[in-house]
Protein backbone atom coordinates (compact mmCIF):
# COMPACT_ATOMS: atom_id res chain seq x y z
CA UNK A 1 0.00 0.00 0.00
CA UNK A 2 1.15 3.34 -1.11
CA UNK A 3 2.12 6.34 0.97
CA UNK A 4 -0.69 8.41 -0.61
CA UNK A 5 -3.12 6.04 0.05
CA UNK A 6 -2.37 5.65 3.68
CA UNK A 7 -2.98 8.81 4.23
CA UNK A 8 -6.01 9.62 2.43
CA UNK A 9 -7.38 6.20 4.88
CA UNK A 10 -6.27 8.77 7.21
CA UNK A 11 -7.54 12.02 5.99
CA UNK A 12 -10.83 10.19 5.54
CA UNK A 13 -11.07 8.24 9.16
CA UNK A 14 -10.51 11.66 10.63
CA UNK A 15 -13.56 13.25 8.68
CA UNK A 16 -15.49 10.41 9.42
CA UNK A 17 -14.78 11.13 13.36
CA UNK A 18 -15.63 14.71 13.28
CA UNK A 19 -18.31 14.31 11.28
CA UNK A 20 -20.56 11.54 13.45
CA UNK A 21 -19.10 13.52 16.71
CA UNK A 22 -20.21 17.36 15.29
CA UNK A 23 -22.83 16.59 13.11
CA UNK A 24 -24.33 13.57 13.46
CA UNK A 25 -24.01 13.87 17.73
CA UNK A 26 -23.15 10.01 18.17
CA UNK A 27 -20.81 9.30 20.99
CA UNK A 28 -17.26 9.76 20.41
CA UNK A 29 -16.91 6.14 21.96
CA UNK A 30 -18.99 4.75 19.11
CA UNK A 31 -18.06 6.95 16.84
CA UNK A 32 -14.25 5.70 17.26
CA UNK A 33 -15.06 2.23 17.07
CA UNK A 34 -16.90 2.92 13.53
CA UNK A 35 -13.90 5.25 12.56
CA UNK A 36 -11.49 2.11 13.64
CA UNK A 37 -13.76 -0.28 11.54
CA UNK A 38 -13.71 1.57 8.63
CA UNK A 39 -9.71 2.10 8.23
CA UNK A 40 -8.94 -1.50 8.92
CA UNK A 41 -11.50 -2.50 5.90
CA UNK A 42 -10.04 0.12 3.69
CA UNK A 43 -6.11 -0.98 5.00
CA UNK A 44 -7.32 -4.26 3.50
CA UNK A 45 -7.63 -6.50 6.98
CA UNK A 46 -9.87 -9.53 7.14
CA UNK A 47 -12.74 -8.54 8.70
CA UNK A 48 -12.11 -11.35 11.40
CA UNK A 49 -8.67 -9.39 12.15
CA UNK A 50 -10.38 -6.27 12.15
CA UNK A 51 -12.46 -8.23 15.00
CA UNK A 52 -9.26 -9.09 16.75
CA UNK A 53 -7.88 -5.63 16.36
CA UNK A 54 -10.78 -3.80 18.59
CA UNK A 55 -10.62 -6.39 21.42
CA UNK A 56 -6.43 -6.30 21.37
CA UNK A 57 -6.83 -2.83 21.68
CA UNK A 58 -9.20 -2.16 23.79
CA UNK A 59 -7.30 -4.84 26.50
CA UNK A 60 -4.33 -3.31 25.91
CA UNK A 61 -5.36 0.26 26.51
CA UNK A 62 -7.57 0.01 29.47
CA UNK A 63 -5.24 -2.50 31.11
CA UNK A 64 -2.76 0.77 32.51
CA UNK A 65 -5.07 3.43 31.52
CA UNK A 66 -8.36 2.46 33.12
CA UNK A 67 -6.78 2.15 36.88
CA UNK A 68 -4.86 5.42 36.38
CA UNK A 69 -8.01 7.64 35.81
CA UNK A 70 -9.86 5.40 37.86
CA UNK A 71 -7.75 6.17 40.95
CA UNK A 72 -7.51 9.81 39.52
CA UNK A 73 -10.38 10.11 39.86
CA UNK A 74 -11.40 9.12 43.47
CA UNK A 75 -8.37 11.19 44.29
CA UNK A 76 -9.70 14.55 42.11
CA UNK A 77 -13.56 14.26 43.48
CA UNK A 78 -12.10 14.26 47.21
CA UNK A 79 -10.05 17.41 46.78
CA UNK A 80 -12.20 19.20 45.35
CA UNK A 81 -15.21 18.15 47.64
CA UNK A 82 -12.82 19.06 50.66
CA UNK A 83 -12.67 22.40 49.38
CA UNK A 84 -8.68 22.20 48.64
CA UNK A 85 -8.82 23.78 45.02
CA UNK A 86 -10.63 26.90 46.44
CA UNK A 87 -8.09 27.03 49.41
CA UNK A 88 -5.37 26.68 47.10
CA UNK A 89 -6.88 29.30 45.24
CA UNK A 90 -7.39 31.68 47.73
CA UNK A 91 -3.50 31.48 49.20
CA UNK A 92 -2.31 31.74 45.56
CA UNK A 93 -4.37 35.22 45.50
CA UNK A 94 -2.93 35.96 48.83
CA UNK A 95 0.47 35.67 48.00
CA UNK A 96 0.70 37.41 44.76
CA UNK A 97 -1.37 40.23 45.68
CA UNK A 98 -4.27 41.54 43.67
CA UNK A 99 -2.05 43.26 41.35
CA UNK A 100 -0.25 39.88 40.16
CA UNK A 101 -3.85 37.26 40.71
CA UNK A 102 -3.95 36.57 36.90
CA UNK A 103 -0.54 35.30 37.36
CA UNK A 104 -1.97 33.31 40.84
CA UNK A 105 -4.72 32.36 39.20
CA UNK A 106 -2.61 30.70 35.91
CA UNK A 107 -0.64 28.68 38.75
CA UNK A 108 -3.51 27.63 40.42
CA UNK A 109 -5.26 26.03 37.40
CA UNK A 110 -2.17 24.43 36.82
CA UNK A 111 -1.78 22.78 40.11
CA UNK A 112 -5.84 22.09 40.52
CA UNK A 113 -5.90 19.93 36.76
CA UNK A 114 -3.14 17.92 38.02
CA UNK A 115 -5.56 15.60 40.21
CA UNK A 116 -8.97 17.25 38.92
CA UNK A 117 -10.85 17.16 35.93
CA UNK A 118 -10.83 20.38 33.49
CA UNK A 119 -14.67 21.18 33.39
CA UNK A 120 -14.16 20.52 37.11
CA UNK A 121 -11.70 22.48 38.02
CA UNK A 122 -13.20 25.35 36.08
CA UNK A 123 -16.31 24.88 37.96
CA UNK A 124 -14.91 25.18 41.46
CA UNK A 125 -12.61 28.05 40.48
CA UNK A 126 -14.73 30.64 38.09
CA UNK A 127 -16.99 32.28 41.31
CA UNK A 128 -13.30 33.32 42.35
CA UNK A 129 -12.62 34.95 38.98
CA UNK A 130 -16.22 36.53 39.05
CA UNK A 131 -15.00 37.71 42.55
CA UNK A 132 -11.98 39.38 41.24
CA UNK A 133 -13.20 40.59 38.70
CA UNK A 134 -15.85 42.80 40.00
CA UNK A 135 -13.23 43.82 42.73
CA UNK A 136 -10.97 45.25 40.56
CA UNK A 137 -13.77 46.68 37.56
CA UNK A 138 -11.47 44.74 35.05
CA UNK A 139 -12.12 42.73 32.16
CA UNK A 140 -13.40 39.11 32.83
CA UNK A 141 -11.08 37.91 30.82
CA UNK A 142 -7.98 39.58 32.71
CA UNK A 143 -8.51 36.67 35.15
CA UNK A 144 -10.38 33.92 33.27
CA UNK A 145 -7.63 33.27 30.35
CA UNK A 146 -4.76 32.64 33.09
CA UNK A 147 -7.27 30.37 34.49
CA UNK A 148 -8.34 28.15 31.52
CA UNK A 149 -4.67 28.74 30.29
CA UNK A 150 -3.22 27.05 33.40
CA UNK A 151 -5.52 24.70 33.87
CA UNK A 152 -5.98 23.24 30.39
CA UNK A 153 -1.71 22.82 29.89
CA UNK A 154 -1.81 20.50 32.56
CA UNK A 155 -4.97 18.52 31.35
CA UNK A 156 -2.91 18.54 28.02
CA UNK A 157 0.36 17.49 29.40
CA UNK A 158 0.84 16.30 32.93
CA UNK A 159 -0.39 12.62 34.62
CA UNK A 160 -2.74 11.48 36.23
CA UNK A 161 -4.84 13.23 33.78
CA UNK A 162 -6.24 11.03 31.08
CA UNK A 163 -4.87 12.53 27.91
CA UNK A 164 -1.21 12.13 28.79
CA UNK A 165 -1.84 8.96 30.44
CA UNK A 166 -3.13 7.59 27.28
CA UNK A 167 -0.32 9.01 25.15
CA UNK A 168 2.08 7.62 27.21
CA UNK A 169 0.57 4.50 27.43
CA UNK A 170 0.43 4.02 23.71
CA UNK A 171 4.19 5.46 22.57
CA UNK A 172 5.62 3.27 25.48
CA UNK A 173 6.66 6.13 27.91
CA UNK A 174 7.44 6.68 31.52
CA UNK A 175 4.98 8.58 33.11
CA UNK A 176 7.90 10.03 35.11
CA UNK A 177 9.73 11.70 31.94
CA UNK A 178 5.61 12.60 31.08
CA UNK A 179 5.21 14.60 34.33
CA UNK A 180 8.86 16.12 33.72
CA UNK A 181 8.96 17.17 30.47
CA UNK A 182 5.43 18.02 30.26
CA UNK A 183 6.18 20.45 33.29
CA UNK A 184 9.05 21.72 31.15
CA UNK A 185 6.94 22.76 28.39
CA UNK A 186 3.79 23.20 29.75
CA UNK A 187 5.35 26.34 32.31
CA UNK A 188 6.24 28.57 29.62
CA UNK A 189 3.22 28.10 27.88
CA UNK A 190 0.88 28.67 30.38
CA UNK A 191 2.77 31.96 30.74
CA UNK A 192 2.14 33.05 27.23
CA UNK A 193 -1.32 31.80 26.37
CA UNK A 194 -2.36 32.89 30.26
CA UNK A 195 -1.16 36.51 31.94
CA UNK A 196 0.37 37.54 28.73
CA UNK A 197 -2.15 36.68 26.65
CA UNK A 198 -5.15 37.49 29.23
CA UNK A 199 -3.64 40.95 29.52
CA UNK A 200 -3.88 41.46 25.74
CA UNK A 201 -6.84 40.32 24.98
CA UNK A 202 -8.77 41.92 28.21
CA UNK A 203 -7.36 45.26 26.47
CA UNK A 204 -9.44 45.05 23.28
CA UNK A 205 -12.20 42.98 24.80
CA UNK A 206 -14.40 44.29 28.09
CA UNK A 207 -16.52 41.23 29.64
CA UNK A 208 -18.22 42.16 32.89
CA UNK A 209 -19.15 38.96 35.49
CA UNK A 210 -22.63 38.20 36.15
CA UNK A 211 -24.58 40.00 38.50
CA UNK A 212 -23.85 38.84 42.32
CA UNK A 213 -25.78 36.25 43.23
CA UNK A 214 -26.27 34.19 46.99
CA UNK A 215 -25.03 31.40 45.32
CA UNK A 216 -21.85 33.86 44.59
CA UNK A 217 -21.09 34.36 48.51
CA UNK A 218 -17.77 32.90 49.87
CA UNK A 219 -17.57 30.03 51.86
CA UNK A 220 -15.73 29.68 55.32
CA UNK A 221 -12.20 29.95 54.43
CA UNK A 222 -11.49 28.39 57.97
CA UNK A 223 -13.13 25.48 56.71
CA UNK A 224 -11.51 24.57 54.06
CA UNK A 225 -8.03 22.42 54.47
CA UNK A 226 -4.49 24.34 54.67
CA UNK A 227 -2.57 25.28 51.68
CA UNK A 228 0.19 22.97 52.47
CA UNK A 229 -2.21 19.82 53.02
CA UNK A 230 -3.08 20.74 49.59
CA UNK A 231 0.17 21.20 48.03
CA UNK A 232 1.53 17.91 49.96
CA UNK A 233 -1.22 15.81 48.65
CA UNK A 234 -1.29 16.93 44.81
CA UNK A 235 2.69 16.34 44.98
CA UNK A 236 2.46 12.89 46.65
CA UNK A 237 1.57 10.92 43.22
CA UNK A 238 4.05 12.69 41.03
CA UNK A 239 7.07 12.61 43.71
CA UNK A 240 6.59 9.23 43.68
CA UNK A 241 6.39 8.53 40.22
CA UNK A 242 9.42 10.96 39.70
CA UNK A 243 11.62 8.89 41.97
CA UNK A 244 10.56 5.33 40.15
CA UNK A 245 11.54 7.23 37.12
CA UNK A 246 14.72 8.01 38.53
CA UNK A 247 15.58 4.49 40.08
CA UNK A 248 14.62 3.04 37.04
CA UNK A 249 17.12 5.08 34.58
CA UNK A 250 19.72 4.72 37.86
CA UNK A 251 19.57 1.38 37.93
CA UNK A 252 19.75 0.89 33.74
CA UNK A 253 23.04 2.98 33.39
CA UNK A 254 24.56 1.16 36.52
CA UNK A 255 24.47 4.06 38.48
CA UNK A 256 23.42 1.86 41.30
CA UNK A 257 22.95 -1.90 41.72
CA UNK A 258 19.87 -3.39 41.56
CA UNK A 259 18.73 -3.95 45.57
CA UNK A 260 15.74 -5.18 47.72
CA UNK A 261 15.98 -0.82 47.90
CA UNK A 262 15.57 -0.14 44.32
CA UNK A 263 12.73 -2.72 43.68
CA UNK A 264 10.96 -1.32 46.43
CA UNK A 265 11.17 2.26 45.32
CA UNK A 266 10.34 1.20 41.36
CA UNK A 267 7.35 -0.56 43.62
CA UNK A 268 6.34 2.23 45.25
CA UNK A 269 6.88 4.98 42.62
CA UNK A 270 4.94 2.89 39.67
CA UNK A 271 1.87 5.09 39.13
CA UNK A 272 -0.58 2.43 40.50
CA UNK A 273 1.05 2.58 43.76
CA UNK A 274 1.64 5.95 44.21
CA UNK A 275 -1.73 6.80 43.44
CA UNK A 276 -3.35 4.20 45.44
CA UNK A 277 -0.97 5.67 48.32
CA UNK A 278 -2.18 9.44 47.07
CA UNK A 279 -5.72 8.16 46.88
CA UNK A 280 -5.82 6.21 50.51
CA UNK A 281 -3.77 9.82 51.44
CA UNK A 282 -6.28 11.91 50.58
CA UNK A 283 -9.32 10.19 51.88
CA UNK A 284 -7.43 10.17 55.45
CA UNK A 285 -6.42 13.62 55.86
CA UNK A 286 -8.77 15.79 53.60
CA UNK A 287 -11.65 13.43 54.44
CA UNK A 288 -11.94 11.36 57.51
CA UNK A 289 -9.62 13.73 59.45
CA UNK A 290 -11.93 16.74 58.67
CA UNK A 291 -15.19 14.46 59.73
CA UNK A 292 -16.49 13.19 56.66
CA UNK A 293 -18.09 9.60 57.23
CA UNK A 294 -17.34 6.87 55.85
CA UNK A 295 -20.71 6.62 53.87
CA UNK A 296 -20.13 10.15 52.43
CA UNK A 297 -16.36 9.51 51.27
CA UNK A 298 -17.73 6.08 49.36
CA UNK A 299 -20.61 7.99 47.79
CA UNK A 300 -18.21 10.47 46.67
CA UNK A 301 -15.68 7.80 45.14
CA UNK A 302 -18.89 6.45 43.54
CA UNK A 303 -19.48 9.84 42.32
CA UNK A 304 -16.24 10.12 40.90
CA UNK A 305 -16.48 6.86 38.90
CA UNK A 306 -18.75 8.01 36.58
CA UNK A 307 -17.39 10.54 34.52
CA UNK A 308 -14.02 8.64 34.74
CA UNK A 309 -15.85 5.58 33.13
CA UNK A 310 -16.88 7.73 30.15
CA UNK A 311 -13.02 8.94 29.91
CA UNK A 312 -11.93 5.30 30.02
CA UNK A 313 -14.48 4.10 27.06
CA UNK A 314 -13.46 6.62 24.75
CA UNK A 315 -9.84 6.50 25.56
CA UNK A 316 -10.13 2.50 24.99
CA UNK A 317 -11.61 3.11 21.40
CA UNK A 318 -8.89 5.69 20.69
CA UNK A 319 -6.65 2.29 21.55
CA UNK A 320 -8.53 0.38 18.60
CA UNK A 321 -8.10 3.19 16.62
CA UNK A 322 -4.13 2.55 17.44
CA UNK A 323 -4.35 -1.06 16.89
Amino acid sequence: MSTLTILLILLTAVALLLFMVLKLKISAFISLLVTAIYVGIAAGMPLREVLTAIEEGMAGTLGFVATVVGLGAIFGQILESSGGAESLAHHLIRSFGIRRAPWAMTLTGFLVAIPVFFDVGFIILVPIVYALSRDSKRSLLYYAIPLLAGLAVTHSFIPPTPGPVAVADIINAQLGWVILLGAILGIPVAIIAGPLFGRHIAKKIHLDPPPETESSVESDRNALPSFRLILAMIFIPLLLILLNTVTTLAVSKGWVSKTLWTDLLEFVGHPFSALIIATLAAIYFLGIRRGMKKEQILELSTRALGPAGIIILITGAGGVLKQ
